[in-house]
């Protein structure tokens, strides 16, 4: 038997559908009408109709076994063929409504667990019974359905089923109730039948999504919304802020999985929605405020893994990192301030540097780890260390301070990995700070102490930060740090060049060879170059041993070129004269002034115990300390005569010799803390050390004075006028035209990465500019720059 189209027929025979079946061509079939004209059976319509119907009805009582399905597609055939399709739809409408009206009654009649079971099994029955009807009705679906706009079988039976089964008498309310309550049940724990849960949740979908979404999926989320909200205030009452989320976490996994196990694709994405909602959501607040273990106590506690898990779960919800993200940065605002504006703390520089670093170590560590390095996190912690950092308008001198420590003792004997290491966190910090050339103007200051006083641990570790500092705010902002590193060595050259110049006038004997050496003193000259002594020809310079470095006026933190200058004793006074008339013979144009503040003296002294020990002290100390070697005692009035020291480096000089335990080799009547007019000193005979060299470094502030601090804000005021200006000049260039907001906002752009410009002062240098006629208001528009070229 072959199938032809949709009929059956058998090589060269009539199977009763009013045609003939010929061979033709290569084994090819064709069929044809009869010559003549078919007279049917005026009852021809009802009879077959009955036979069909009858045939129907055993299909949907499971006996099918015994029927024709060939000779019942051909009645059907004829009907559609012959213009009966209309009453062959209607009496299957009729038909099968007559029966499913049937199986609603008896569905509706099952009590108990047993209602879903035997809904599902009533809906496998018809299913199959519609799927057999729609092979017999093929036909019909495909001439008489489809052109007429008519549901074919297999939709004609899903929605018979939807109106007379699903959505009758008290069906559709007890389905859901039935599919909710097992949902519920096992939210609490129970085991139900996930089977039968998905065939139901099957069955509304085939039976469109409309129905699935109006008699299930509404209802499901409504009570699922309703669970969660209850769930969440059990939860909140007896958890913790960590105990809830893990609770939650747990939920939303199981929510999931059972959404995908038995309902349609289709709701997972809302029905999890809806969990977070009542579960993260709407607590939010309330969950991460938790006194003592919320957000806040996770971060004091660095609890990385609660924190991973705060993470986890609120990024999934709408604005969830956000108000994380706030929390964050109040929390670290609020820490971060404490730590700048503790008293206790600003005392100590090396104090509050560490604990800034600590902080940011700690919280840029929990960014990483908890965060996964999320940059919205990452820029709201540096936002927040910028804002507290600068609260304290001496945070830039700090880190100077720290970073002096760190190449002056601290990093003495490191790898070169640690040496980096810390470099880099310093450097982290010199970011947040707004006003960075006031960092320049005391790194100035402290690098030249080092270089001047060869206390710097490594020189490679002090270029290290020179460039790391070049790379962060370009190559002006240390420009004077590397004049200063060349100034050092080129002053090795000049030394060199001294010394030969001195051997080759002993050569001639133009220059008598002189005793061992016995201090060294400090220069600098009047058109900015700067001079320090100690080592290498006391025997061409009456016993003391001169080295000089000489320092180029602008490069160095000088305030003045004779600030500082004092009367030396004659033998250093005589090695200064000897080198200021080589340097100046070599030099046209150059004048030398010494600056004996910056520097440094090696004095060999014998005391009481007849022990000859070296003291390494200022150039001030040893200026006093050489006194008295023709004098017992000498008051302090006659000290300031004698060396015309400025009064406080004096006193903070005589405060060195005198006051420090350990270290007095002066005797100071009466004895106190603080130096007065009226003072008197003398040598201590009874000092002793168990040191040969006995360093006595000058007392003095670790941090600076008001008097001083003014005076460098001042200076650093002074700088920032020719900058200011500089940039207005650029941008007005550029722009030829621009209103006053828009300057202001331009410059401070520009300028930001050095400092920050007030909008008052950049209003006065535009006064100034305007005066010097680089720039005009306009005429109509006052609030209008025009630049003149």
């Amino acid at each position: 038997a072959l199938r032809l189209g949709s009929a059956r027929v058998r090589k060269g025979r009539r199977v009763g559908f009013d045609r003939r079946v010929r061979m033709s061509g290569k084994g090819k079939f064709r069929i044809e009408p009869f010559k003549h004209r078919v007279e049917l059976d005026a009852q021809y319509a009802e009879k077959t109709w009955k036979v069909l119907k009858d045939a129907i009805h055993e299909i949907h009582h499971r006996n099918a076994s015994g029927l024709s399905f060939e000779e019942l597609y051909r009645n059907a055939y004829n009907m559609v063929l012959h213009r009966h399709g209309d009453a062959l739809y209607k009496g299957l409408v009729s038909l099968v409504t007559e029966h499913l009206r049937g199986v609603a009654g008896e569905v509706n009649a099952e009590r108990g667990e047993g209602f879903l079971g035997e809904l599902i099994k009533r809906w496998d029955h018809h299913t199959h019974s519609m799927q057999m009807v729609r092979d017999i009705l093929m036909y019909m679906d495909r001439i008489y359905v489809q052109p007429n706009g008519l549901k074919p079988v297999h939709d004609l039976g899903l929605q018979l089923w939807r109106d007379q089964v699903m959505r009758g008498a008290g069906i559709k309310s007890r389905v859901r109730d039935a599919v909710l309550g097992a949902v519920n049940r096992e939210r609490c724990g129970e085991k139900v039948d996930t089977h039968q849960l998905r065939a139901v949740t099957a069955m509304l979908m085939d039976l469109g999504e409309d129905c699935y979404a109006k008699d299930f999926e509404e209802p499901f989320l409504a009570a699922t919304t309703e669970f969660y909200r209850a769930e969440a205030q059990t939860f909140l009452a007896d958890s913790d802020c960590a105990q809830y989320l893990r609770k939650v976490e747990s939920r939303l996994a199981e929510e999931q999985a059972r959404v995908l196990e038995y309902m349609n694709a289709r709701t997972v994405k809302t029905a999890v929605a809806r969990c977070e909602e009542e579960l993260l959501t709407g607590p939010m607040r309330q969950t991460l405020s938790m006194p003592g273990s919320g957000l806040s106590s996770m971060l004091v506690g660095d609890r990385v893994t609660d924190l991973r898990l705060v993470y986890k779960l609120f990024r999934r919800v709408p604005n969830g990192l956000k108000f994380v993200k706030e929390m964050v940065f109040e929390h670290v605002s609020a820490e971060g301030k404490s730590l700048v504006t503790d008293p206790e703390t600003a005392k100590e520089p090396g104090r509050y540097v560490e604990g800034l670093l600590r902080m940011k170590d700690k919280y840029g560590g929990i960014v990483d780890a908890a965060f996964d390095g999320d940059r919205q996190f990452i820029n709201a912690l540096h936002l927040s260390f910028e804002n507290f950092v600068n609260l304290n308008n001496r945070s830039a001198e700090y880190l100077s301070l720290y970073v002096d420590d760190q190449l002056r003792r601290s990093l003495k004997g490191a790898e070169e990995e640690e040496v980096e290491a810390t470099l880099d966190r310093a450097i982290v910090l010199f970011r947040f700070l707004r006003e960075k050339d006031v960092f320049q103007k005391y790194y100035q200051e402290h690098l030249s102490k080092r270089l001047l006083g060869g206390r710097t641990t490594s020189d490679d570790a002090e270029r290290s930060l020179v460039v790391k500092l070049k790379t962060e705010c370009g190559y002006q902002f240390t420009t004077k740090f590397e004049g200063m590193f060349n100034d050092i060595r080129t002053s090795r050259d000049s030394m060199s060049a001294f010394r030969t110049h001195l051997e080759e006038r002993a050569a001639s004997g133009d220059l008598a060879m002189a005793a061992e050496p016995s201090s060294s003193a400090l220069t600098a000259d009047a058109d900015g170059v700067k001079v320090k002594t100690a080592g290498g020809v006391s025997s061409y310079l009456g016993g003391v041993d001169l080295s000089v470095q000489v320092l180029t006026t602008g490069s160095w933190p000088v305030k003045g070129q004779n600030v500082g200058m004092c009367t030396l004793p004659p033998g250093m006074q005589a090695a200064c004269d000897a080198y200021r008339d080589f340097y100046l013979g070599s030099h046209n144009g150059r004048r030398l002034a010494f600056l004996t503040q910056m520097g440094t003296a090696d004095v060999r002294a014998t005391f009481g115990d007849g022990v000859r020990r070296e003291l390494s002290v200022s150039t001030y100390m040893a200026c006093v300390l050489v006194l008295f070697n023709d004098t017992e005692s000498l008051s302090y009035r006659d000290i300031e005569a004698a060396t015309q020291i400025p009064g406080d480096d004096l006193r903070r000089s005589l405060q060195s010799l005198a006051c420090v335990r350990g270290k007095n080799v002066l005797r100071k009547e009466p004895m106190s803390k603080d130096v007065n007019d009226d003072d008197v000193f003398s040598v201590n005979d009874k000092f002793t050390s168990k040191m040969m060299k006995v360093k006595i470094s000058t007392v003095s502030a670790q941090r600076e004075t008001e008097p001083e601090k003014k005076e460098t804000r001042a200076r650093i005021e002074e700088d920032r006028k020719p900058q200011i200006e500089a940039a207005i000049v650029r941008i007005m260039k550029a722009r030829r035209q621009l209103d006053h907001n828009g300057v202001v906002q331009e410059v401070t752009k520009q300028l930001s990465s050095r400092f920050i410009p007030s909008p008052a002062d950049i209003k006065k240098h535009l006064e100034s500019l305007i005066e010097k006629e680089f720039i005009e208001r306009d005429r109509h528009d006052r609030k209008l720059y025009i630049y003149l070229a």
